[in-house]
C-alpha cells in the first residue's frame, strides 16, 4: 500500500442529530514534495492526476474505509456501512463522513475530533495501490521535472485503486513508503481516452476476472 498526501480540505460540523458531518477534499493535479533528496538524493515528488481514483470510487461495490492514521484498526467510516460518500471530479476527490454520537463515544474518534478541533490534524493522505502494468499500461509516468537541469524526478499517477483516505496530523512520507515507489523515468505518455474512464474499468474489470 503506497499513501499520498495534501494539506488541509477538512471542516466538522454538528448536524441536529448530535452527529458529526466531516467533509473532505483531496486535490487532483497537485504536486507533494515526498523527499528533498537530502545531500546527495534527487527531490522527489509526485501528483495525482484527475480522476485517477475513479475506479473503485465509482463502483459501489468497492469498500473504501475513512481511517486515523493509516489504521485500519482506528476506523471512522466506510462505503459498505453507509457512512462515506465519496465523490470524484477533474478537480478534486471529495468525501462527507457521517460519524454517530455512538462512534463519538469511542476512543480513537474522540481523540481525532480533538485533535482536529485543536488544529493538530489538518491533512488527508489516501492509501492506494497501481494496477499492474498488464492490466492498465500507463498507468504512471516518471520523469525529470526540468530535462535541462535534471534537479527533480515527479511521478505522476493517471490510475490507482484507492482503499482508504486516512486523517494525519500532516502527510509523512517514511523512508519505505518512498522507496517502494517506482522511481524509473519512463519517457511514458498518458492514458489513451479510450483507456481512462469507462476503458479503464473494463480492463480492471478483466485483470479482476
Amino acid at each position: 500500500m503506497l499513501w499520498g498526501g495534501h494539506s488541509g480540505g477538512l471542516e466538522l460540523r454538528k448536524r441536529a442529530s448530535g452527529a458529526l458531518a466531516l467533509h473532505g477534499r483531496f486535490p487532483y493535479n497537485t504536486a507533494a514534495v515526498l523527499s528533498d533528496g537530502g545531500r546527495t538524493g534527487r527531490p522527489r515528488k509526485e501528483v495525482l492526476a484527475s480522476r485517477a481514483f475513479e475506479y473503485r470510487v465509482k463502483d459501489p461495490k468497492e469498500e473504501i474505509h475513512l481511517l486515523v492514521g493509516h489504521d485500519f484498526g482506528q476506523p471512522l467510516a466506510s462505503k459498505s456501512a453507509g457512512t462515506l460518500d465519496i465523490r470524484d471530479s477533474d478537480e478534486a476527490l471529495t468525501f462527507e463522513a457521517t460519524i454517530s454520537p455512538e462512534m463519538q463515544e469511542v476512543t480513537w474518534v474522540r481523540d481525532a475530533m480533538a485533535a482536529m478541533s485543536a488544529g493538530l490534524i489538518v491533512g488527508l493522505s489516501p492509501g492506494f495501490r497501481i494496477p499492474p502494468e498488464r492490466a492498465v499500461p500507463n498507468a504512471e509516468k516518471v520523469e525529470e521535472e526540468d530535462p535541462a537541469l535534471g534537479i527533480a524526478l515527479i511521478r505522476t499517477i493517471y490510475a490507482a485503486l484507492l482503499y482508504e483516505i486516512s486523517l494525519v496530523t500532516r502527510p509523512a512520507y517514511p523512508e519505505t513508503q518512498i522507496e517502494a515507489r517506482n522511481w524509473q523515468p519512463t519517457g511514458g505518455g498518458v492514458l489513451l481516452p479510450e483507456t481512462s474512464t469507462a476503458g479503464l474499468g473494463r480492463t480492471l474489470n478483466r485483470w479482476r476476472a
